[in-house]
């Protein structure tokens, strides 16, 4: 059985080698590093340097699928043509093991700063971060099969490093846990799942996130986002996985598995996005109709690189949550900052009037996070807004989402980013942050809308 499934992942993705045209060539080469630092497994290291680069720039890890090696994956996507085209560094991690799979199954690949892949990944990292100046805060990772599992690994054990992941055809973090092999040797771990490898491993999102949480426990700083690909006729790593790993990521990100928005791309891929409906969502997910083993095809790099924000469409940083977990954390939710002005509007908002405020406070020993939904009850719209309300005593804003606060605690002032200043009538928007507290984790209180008074 464990034979036949990896020959026939292999056959999957053999065609990799083909799907991209060839590039003119630049003076740029991948080039093999060593001594990179920490490296249990003794993995290896390609790195490619664009020939152009930006002050500081970012760095995206690209990691291959079994029977793949660092340079194949280079020869066979598209990234290193996207990174001349954007000045970026990608780093191409290649594997030892027989079989050219990434370690997904031990206990020390499921550990921050653990003894197995994992850990050489992120020494790659640092050690370019290092010499090439990087801006730390753009690092990104993603991967294509046993590197798209991978791929949430790496999420999961390195949120401090990460500021995003796709993972392609992948399935979620910890569901290739091993039930055999010598777990003194992340070498010679078995390897396999196949209940998880044919879609059979089902659980709650809070029990994905929780796992994604056991992976570095006490962290409690920001999460990175995640777009996730799968084929719907994917019978290697079954489709089923594709939804499980929905449920894990909204789960960490804290956000519902409802997805805000639902699109085409391109024919026969449906796009959702969970959280907020912009290119750069806390979570992505495409559904590619029809097609087996084989990502990425053509076109979908660049969407994942969209995603990343490294076209120049922003998004370097992580995303927030903009509801709170399902269950109550037992370490604090992380939501990150928002990239939006911080400066109020150049123009006064327009259009104040009645208003509805609802909240929804998810507390722990020390700290909380709160969803705020405000609706424009009145008859005009709201074209740029500003909410204010008061925390109570000992409430210490420490990070928010979809809106920009001010100061960080007493009176704050929250007002609206470039995507949701606009409130018809009847509309709503929901924002939200984290808060430090020293006892008290009530509801703010004393909302008013563009000055107006909300109930």
């Amino acid at each position: 059985m464990r034979k036949s499934f990896w020959a026939a992942l292999a056959a999957a993705v053999l065609g990799l080698f083909f799907l991209f045209p060839t590039n003119p060539a630049s003076a740029a080469s991948l080039t093999e590093v060593t001594g990179f630092g920490t490296n249990p497994t003794g993995i290896r290291m390609y790195l490619y340097v664009p020939d152009r680069l930006p002050a500081n720039p970012a760095v995206l890890v690209a990691i291959h699928y079994c029977t793949g090696s660092g340079p194949a994956f280079y020869s066979g996507t598209e990234f290193h043509t996207l990174a001349d085209q954007y000045g970026f560094i990608v780093i191409y991690p290649s594997t030892v093991r027989s079989g050219s799979c990434w370690d997904v199954s031990s206990s020390g690949a499921f550990s921050h700063n653990g003894n197995s892949d994992p850990a050489g990944i992120v020494s790659m990292v640092k050690y370019t971060q290092s010499k090439y100046h990087t801006d730390t805060s753009r690092t990104f990772v993603t991967g294509a099969s046993s590197g798209g599992m991978m791929t949430n690994v790496m999420l999961a054990d390195y949120p401090d490093v990460f500021a995003a992941g796709a993972a392609f055809m992948g399935v979620p973090d910890t569901c290739f846990q091993a039930t055999a092999g010598n777990p003194a040797d992340p070498s010679q771990q078995a390897g396999w799942n196949s209940a998880c490898a044919n879609g059979q491993v089902t659980k709650t999102a809070a029990q994905w996130g929780d796992a994604v949480r056991a992976s570095y426990p006490g962290y409690s700083g920001p999460r990175p986002r995640m777009q996730l690909w799968h084929g719907t006729a994917d019978t290697t790593l079954n489709y089923n996985n594709f939804g499980e790993e929905i449920k894990q990521w909204t789960n960490v990100l804290g956000v519902s598995q409802t997805p805000v928005q639902t699109d085409t791309p391109q024919s026969g891929w449906t796009r959702t996005r969970y959280g907020n409906n912009s290119a750069h969502a806390p979570v992505e997910a495409i559904s590619v109709a029809g097609v087996g083993h084989s990502l990425p095809l053509s076109g979908q790099a660049k969407l994942a690189i969209t995603f990343f924000g490294l076209d120049g469409s922003g998004g370097g940083g992580t995303t927030p949550p903009t509801t709170p977990p399902t269950t109550p954390p037992t370490t604090p939710p992380t939501s990150p900052p928002t990239t939006p002005p911080t400066t109020p509007p150049t123009t006064p908002p327009s259009g104040g009037g009645a208003c509805k405020v609802t909240s929804s406070v998810s507390a722990w020993n020390t700290g909380l996070t709160n969803n705020v939904t405000v609706t424009n009850t009145g008859s005009a719209a709201v074209n740029g807004w500003s909410l204010t309300f008061t925390l109570p005593s000992g409430q210490t804003i420490t990070s928010g989402w979809n809106a920009t606060y001010s100061p960080a605690s007493g009176q704050v002032t929250a007002r609206n980013v470039s995507y949701n200043g606009a409130l018809a009538p009847g509309a709503s928007t929901t924002i939200g942050y984290q808060a430090n507290h020293t006892g008290n984790s009530g509801a703010p209180t004393g909302f008013a809308l563009n000055g107006s008074a909300c109930s």
